[in-house]
C-alpha cells in the first residue's frame, strides 16, 4: 500500500521547492480522500471551499454548455484542482469525475491563513499553479467559445441558405414544367390568324404588366374579390378551367377591363389560345423573378460570410468600414434575431471614415455583444444599433430593452469567467474578449444598465 508521507508529496512536481517540514505541516491539517472509478468529485455550480491534490488515480474535468458535458482536460498524479490561495473562485465551472481509483489529499479554505505564515514556498508555488491554470483554462475555454459561436452562426447560416436554395430549387421544377408545355402552346399560336398590329398591341400590354412588377401588397380579401370577378369573365366568354388563369392574373393586378381589351384586340378570336400564353408568359416571368431573387439572397450571404469572417485579406490591421462589420455581423445573425422576432433599428451614420483595425477582431466584438443583446431581451424586443463621428473617434452603441444587468454584477461583466448566465448557458468569457480586443484597439467601452435599457458604448480611435 502506497504510504502518502511528506517525502511522497516531496517528489510531485509542485511541491519539489517546499521544504519537507511543511510538507508534513501540510499533510497534518489536511484529509485525505477516495474515489472509486465513476465518483464525482465536484458538480457544476456547486461551492468550492477546498484545494484538492490528486496523489494517485485520475479525474476528468467537463464543461456544461446548453446541457450538455464536454470533455475539458484530465487531472493525475501531482496535479492540483479546487481552490487556491488568493483565488476569487466561488463555484465550479464544470464536472469532476473519476476514471479510476483515485485518492486526494484535501486543504480546507480556512487553512490558506495558516499557509502564507507557515510556507511562503507553497503559497508561490501554489499561486504560480493557479496562474498557469487560469491562463490554459482561459486559452482552452476561448477556444471553445469560438467553437460555440461558430456552431451557432453555422446553425443560422445553413437555415438561412436552405431558404433561397429552396425557392430555387421549387421555381427550377415549376419553370421545367412550362417548358415541357411549350410545344402545345405553341402550335395553338402558331395556327393562330392575327395581324402584327394585334400581335404588338397584346404586347405592350403584357410588358406593361411585367413592368409594374408582381403584386404582393393586395390583402387576402382583395385577391379572392379580384379572382372572383377574373373567373367570372373568364366563364362568361367560354374559357375552360380559368380558376387556372386567373391567380396569374391577379398577381399581376390584371382587371377585367385588361381582359376586355385583349378581347377587343383579337375581335373575339382565338381568345382561349392568346389568354392561356398571356398567363404563361407572365408565369415564366414570375418563375425567374423569384430565381433570380433567391439566387441574389444566397450571393448576398455568402459576400456577408467573407466580410465576417475576413477570409479574402490577411490578419493585418487595416482601414476598414464600421458599417460593414455590423451590417455582416447582423446578416450571420439573422436566425437568432428571427427566433425571438427582435426588430432591429440601425442609425448609421453616412459616410463615416474607416478605421484602422484587425477586422477579424472587431466582427468578434460586434458578434459576442449583440448576441449577449438577444438573450437578455424578451421575446419581440428591440435592439437599437448606432454611430456617431467625434473629432478623433467613431462611437458605436449598442442597446437593448431587456431585463438590464444588476447593479451588484456591472462592475464584474468584463472580469474572466464573471457571468450573469444560469450556469451551463455562459462561460463568463465573452464580455472579457471584447474588452481585450477593445484595449487591443486602444479603444474603450463604457455600460450603464436599468431594467428595460442596457448599453453598450464603445469608442474607436481614427488614428
Amino acid at each position: 500500500m502506497t504510504s502518502f508521507d511528506a517525502d511522497y508529496l516531496k517528489e510531485l512536481p509542485v511541491f519539489r521547492q517546499v521544504p519537507l517540514e511543511h510538507l508534513q505541516w501540510l499533510l497534518s491539517v489536511s484529509k485525505l480522500k477516495e474515489l472509486q472509478t465513476g465518483a464525482v468529485l465536484f458538480d457544476t455550480g456547486a461551492p468550492v471551499e477546498a484545494m484538492q491534490l490528486i496523489l494517485e488515480g485520475q479525474v476528468d474535468l467537463s464543461l456544461e454548455q446548453n446541457g450538455r458535458y464536454t470533455y475539458l482536460s484530465s487531472l493525475k498524479k501531482g496535479d492540483v484542482t479546487g481552490l487556491l490561495p488568493y483565488s476569487r473562485l466561488k463555484v465550479t465551472a464544470g464536472r469532476a469525475v473519476a476514471q479510476a481509483h483515485t485518492t486526494l489529499l484535501s486543504l480546507h479554505q480556512r487553512h490558506f491563513p495558516d499557509m502564507e505564515h507557515i510556507s511562503p514556498e507553497m503559497v508561490q508555488q501554489l499561486v504560480s499553479l493557479m496562474t498557469d491554470r487560469v491562463r490554459d483554462f482561459t486559452r482552452s475555454e476561448q477556444q471553445h467559445e469560438k467553437l460555440v459561436a461558430l456552431g451557432k452562426l453555422s446553425a443560422g447560416l445553413a437555415h438561412e441558405l436552405n431558404n433561397p436554395a429552396s425557392a430555387i430549387n421549387r421555381s427550377s421544377q415549376e419553370l421545367l414544367r412550362m417548358h415541357h408545355a411549350v410545344p402545345d402552346k405553341l402550335k395553338n399560336i402558331m395556327i393562330m390568324q392575327v395581324t402584327p398590329e394585334q400581335v404588338d398591341a397584346v404586347n405592350e400590354l403584357l410588358f406593361s404588366k411585367i413592368a409594374t412588377g408582381f403584386k404582393s401588397n393586395l390583402s387576402m380579401l382583395e385577391r379572392n374579390s379580384l379572382e372572383d370577378d377574373i373567373i367570372d369573365w373568364l366563364e362568361e366568354n367560354g374559357i375552360e378551367d380559368g380558376y387556372l388563369l386567373a391567380q396569374s392574373f391577379v398577381s399581376y393586378g390584371m382587371h377585367t377591363a385588361d381582359l376586355d381589351h385583349v378581347a377587343t384586340i383579337l375581335v373575339g378570336k382565338h381568345l382561349p389560345e392568346m389568354l392561356d400564353w398571356f398567363a404563361n408568359a407572365l408565369e415564366t416571368e414570375k418563375v425567374i423573378c423569384s430565381i433570380r431573387a433567391a439566387s441574389n439572397r444566397i450571393s448576398e450571404l455568402v459576400s456577408a460570410i467573407k466580410t465576417y469572417s475576413h477570409m479574402d485579406r490577411g490578419q493585418e490591421k487595416e482601414y476598414t468600414s464600421i458599417a460593414d462589420g455590423l451590417n455582416s455581423t447582423l446578416i450571420m445573425l439573422t436566425y437568432k434575431l428571427k427566433e425571438k422576432n427582435i426588430q432591429v433599428v440601425q442609425q448609421i451614420t453616412p459616410d463615416l471614415p474607416l478605421v484602422p483595425a484587425y477586422v477579424g477582431e472587431l466582427n468578434q466584438v460586434w458578434t459576442n455583444l449583440i448576441d449577449n443583446a438577444v438573450d437578455a431581451m424578451p421575446e419581440g424586443g428591440t435592439l437599437t444599433i448606432s454611430t456617431e463621428l467625434k473629432q478623433d473617434a467613431i462611437a458605436i452603441q449598442i442597446k437593448d430593452n431587456g431585463n438590464g444587468i444588476a447593479p451588484e454584477a456591472l462592475p464584474h461583466i468584463f472580469e474572466p469567467f464573471y457571468t450573469t448566465k444560469p450556469i451551463g448557458k455562459g462561460t463568463g468569457l465573452g464580455l472579457d474578449i471584447v474588452h481585450k480586443i477593445l484595449m487591443h484597439h486602444n479603444a474603450t467601452i463604457m455600460t450603464s444598465s436599468v431594467p428595460g435599457e442596457t448599453i453598450f458604448r464603445m469608442c474607436l480611435p481614427l488614428a
